[in-house]
C-alpha cells in the first residue's frame, strides 16, 4: 500500500497532506477527551508498526504489507486504529524507511479513508464477529486500500499500466481471505484478557 516516492508531484503531495491533516484534525479532539484511548493508540501503532516490519513484498506499482488492520480495529477500537496508522507509518519513516517520509500524508490517506468508510458502515452494523462476517469487514476495508492505491497511480507523473494495478489489487486477496482467521484467533486472545484490569484498559470494549 506504500506508494513510492518520485510518483506524485510536490504540488499532489502538498494536497494530500492537507488532506490527511483535516481528517485528523477531524477527529483529534474525540481522542483528546478520552484519555482511556491514548494507551490504546499507542497499543495499536506497535502492532501495525511491528506488522509493517514482519513482512513486506513488492507487488506491481505498489507494495504488500502485512497491516492485521481488523484485528487492531477490532481489539483497539476505531479512534487507536486511525491514529495508530499515522503514528506507525511515522515511526516506520523515522526508524527504518526515512524515505516514505516524503509520502507519509499519502501512505496515512490510503489507510485512514477506507477505514473511516469501513467504521460508519459495516462497522457500525455489524455486531456478531462470524468468520463470514470478519471476512466481509476484512474484503471492504482492503477493496478500500486498493482503491486508494489506483487513485494515487492515476494521479501520477507517469502513467502506471492498469495490468500492474491489478496484480497489485490480487495480490490483496490472499490478505484479505487469510486474515479473518486470524482476527478470530486474535480476538479469542483479546476477550479473555479484557477480563482482567489491564485488559480492560488495553482493549476496546468493542471495535
Amino acid at each position: 500500500m506504500h506508494i513510492e516516492p518520485g510518483l506524485l508531484s510536490q504540488a499532489k503531495i502538498l494536497a494530500a497532506g492537507v488532506a490527511a491533516s483535516g481528517l485528523y484534525a477531524a477527529y483529534a479532539p474525540q481522542l483528546l477527551k478520552a484519555p482511556a484511548q491514548w494507551l490504546r493508540t499507542l497499543l495499536a501503532a506497535a502492532a501495525f508498526t511491528l506488522l509493517m516490519q514482519s513482512w513486506s513484498l513488492p507487488v506491481g506499482p505498489s507494495e504488500l504489507h502485512l497491516v492485521g488492520a481488523m484485528p487492531i480495529y477490532l481489539a483497539f477500537g476505531f479512534l487507536p486504529t486511525l491514529f495508530g496508522f499515522g503514528l506507525g507509518l511515522l515511526a516506520q519513516g523515522l526508524l527504518f524507511e526515512p524515505q516514505d517520509l516524503a509520502h507519509l500524508a499519502v501512505n496515512a490517506l490510503t489507510l485512514a479513508v477506507p477505514l473511516v468508510a469501513l467504521h460508519a458502515t459495516l462497522g457500525q452494523r455489524i455486531q456478531r464477529l462470524s468468520v463470514a462476517n470478519v471476512l466481509k469487514l476484512d474484503a471492504a476495508y482492503y477493496a478500500g486500500v486498493t482503491a486508494m492505491v489506483g487513485f494515487w497511480l492515476l494521479n501520477g507523473m507517469v502513467a502506471t499500466p492498469v495490468a500492474e494495478w491489478a496484480q497489485f489489487a490480487g495480490a490483496y486477496l490472499a490478505v484479505a481471505a487469510v486474515e479473518p482467521f486470524v482476527t478470530l484467533a486474535v480476538l479469542a486472545l483479546v476477550t479473555r484478557a479484557r477480563r482482567t484490569r489491564v485488559g480492560a484498559l488495553c482493549f476496546a470494549a468493542r471495535g
